[in-house]
């Protein structure tokens, strides 16, 4: 989902388009869904981030990004509205993870992680029940998590104010919703003001340095 204007970041581009590590957001975020978990992936963008396209379109055409990539245009109107878009588009059924451009740190083994967990829960599930139904799953890190490295709290869980979604999420084809709660600090951090891309950075060094040693 890349179709922000990111207002509230203050930047002087568009949110996806904003550098962490010296590259875009959108691009670090299609890094990590190349993973051969996922079939194809669908960068949703709409007319309040044109440039975000045009980037899209020109990165594509260098063959820098995944040929399972897909540019689907959605009205704007709100996370809901848009995801609903690419929903309904021709050969797109659920699951199906959902993940906002603004998660710099996300890397393919969290994603990988993320949708083992779904199918573990989906089996189980299966196996009480005779039911084809699929649920939809919200990701989740703690409050307290995200507050300690300095990241914004925008929104908590419904019911479980001590949780942060984090803007990974797997829609099912039912209503009812699993909470996953992560402790990956890749995952706490969302880009959605000033504070929260310094706080980016200076995660982003920490765990660069844990890696080198």
């Amino acid at each position: 989902m890349c179709g922000g204007e990111g207002s509230r970041l203050e930047a002087h581009l568009e949110k996806p388009l904003f550098e962490v590590g010296g590259q875009p957001m959108i691009d670090r975020v299609l890094d990590a869904l190349e993973t051969d978990t996922l079939e194809t992936v669908f960068a949703a963008v709409s007319p309040n981030a044109p440039e975000t396209r045009r980037h899209l379109e020109r990165v594509a055409d260098s063959h820098e990004l995944p040929d399972s990539l897909e540019i689907v245009d959605t009205p704007g109107y709100g996370y809901v509205t848009d995801l609903q878009s690419v929903l309904e588009r021709p050969g797109v059924s659920t699951p199906i993870l959902t993940v906002t451009a603004d998660l710099p740190l996300l890397e393919p083994p969290v994603v990988e992680r993320t949708v083992g967990r779904y199918r573990a829960a989906v089996a189980g599930n299966t196996a009480k029940s005779d039911s084809s139904e699929t649920p939809s799953m919200t990701v989740c890190v703690p409050v307290s998590v995200k507050r300690r490295l300095g990241f914004s709290v925008e929104t908590v869980a419904h019911g479980q104010p001590h949780l942060a979604p984090t803007g990974v999420n797997v829609v099912g084809s039912e209503h009812r919703t699993m909470t996953h709660t992560s402790y990956d600090l890749r995952l706490a951090s969302n880009v959605n003001r000033r504070t929260d891309a310094r706080a980016t950075e200076r995660l982003r060094s920490a765990l660069e340095e844990n890696e080198c040693e």
